[in-house]
């Protein structure tokens, strides 16, 4: 049987930061404490949103019960696109999601069901009113797609995703460090409107393909969990991935976070002539990329063969479906 300790230990892997272990120790001794995330349906599912799928299964390891919202109407508000198509998406990132390794009693909720009944909207008008303009712009700053030009919607989002952690009676929400002021806002106003303030875990964002701070569906800068093995290669090949440098190389990063969270050591296959196969750990691939040592091609070469392979299960449960 696991003791508190160590499950903290698992939680706090591969994470940025834990709001705040104090809070998480008491979640703990609940018998199942329930973590969430939610995702706006709206494209493609990629690596990026596999990190924080990574995270859902190993809380769901140590006993967590997951509920994941497939959040339309916050994606509809985010303009991205209608309802119907919305809808529509929706099912495909279930699919996706589900292909990645969660267990069945994983739950997927479709925001529509609850975000109209009489209880949430009253909530979401209470957070109105306790809300600042200006908090509520600014905690869209990084999930906004019209940020330049902000609708009265982009202020209801984050007052919506607050209502949602109460509705849901979460214990833990999960994101990317790009929800951070939202989950921050949930943390002042939920006791207002609930009784259980949720701990705040943030997993690392993945810089996209082209050296964008952040992988996207809506930039096209992205591995697709479905990709097939000719698409995953010819991205890899063409990515950014400037030799000796570590910071925002999303090859490094790849490495980082999907490589060495599942194995200790990583082998990247080179001819004789270019001195052998190297198998590495991650201090050492680290060590000898800094210095300029390992070519970038020997780099994405190793890393495309272990994507293919780690998203292998993925593409044959899309498959068969």
């Amino acid at each position: 049987m696991m003791n508190i300790e160590e499950k903290i230990k698992i939680i706090e892997k591969g994470t940025l930061e834990v709001i705040s272990n104090d809070e998480l120790n008491s979640k703990l001794e609940k018998k199942q404490p329930i973590a969430y995330t939610g995702y706006e349906p709206s494209g493609k599912i990629h690596l990026g949103h596999a990190i924080t799928i990574a995270k859902l299964k190993s809380l769901q390891n140590i006993g967590f019960k997951i509920k994941i919202l497939l959040a339309d109407y916050h994606a509809f508000l985010n303009g991205k696109g209608s309802v119907e198509e919305i809808a529509e998406i929706a099912k495909y990132n279930e699919m996706c999601f589900r292909a990645l390794g969660l267990t069945d009693d994983t739950e997927f909720v479709l925001g529509s069901t609850f975000q109209t009944k009489e209880e949430y909207t009253e909530n979401v008008y209470k957070l109105a009113t306790l809300t600042t303009l200006s908090r509520a712009k600014r905690s869209m700053d990084q999930v906004s797609r019209n940020s330049d030009n902000p609708k009265v919607a982009n202020v209801i989002y984050p007052l919506m995703q607050v209502a949602d952690m109460v509705a849901l009676d979460v214990d833990i929400a999960l994101g990317g460090m790009e929800q951070r002021k939202i989950q921050m806002l949930a943390r002042e106003n939920i006791d207002k409107i609930g009784d259980n303030i949720p701990v705040c875990i943030h997993t690392p964002l993945l810089h996209g393909l082209d050296g964008d701070e952040k992988m996207s569906s809506s930039k096209g800068n992205f591995i697709a969990v479905d990709d097939n093995e000719k698409e995953i290669k010819n991205k890899i090949n063409k990515s950014y991935c400037p030799i000796g440098e570590l910071d925002g190389n999303p090859i490094i990063e790849i490495a980082k976070y999907f490589i060495f969270t599942n194995q200790e050591k990583f082998t990247i296959k080179r001819p004789e002539k270019f001195g052998g196969d190297l198998t590495l750990n991650e201090d050492e691939l680290i060590d000898m990329y800094s210095k300029e040592e390992l070519h970038p091609m020997d780099l994405k070469s190793g890393v495309s063969d272990f994507l293919i392979n780690y998203l292998k299960p993925v593409r044959e449960f899309m498959e068969d479906d």
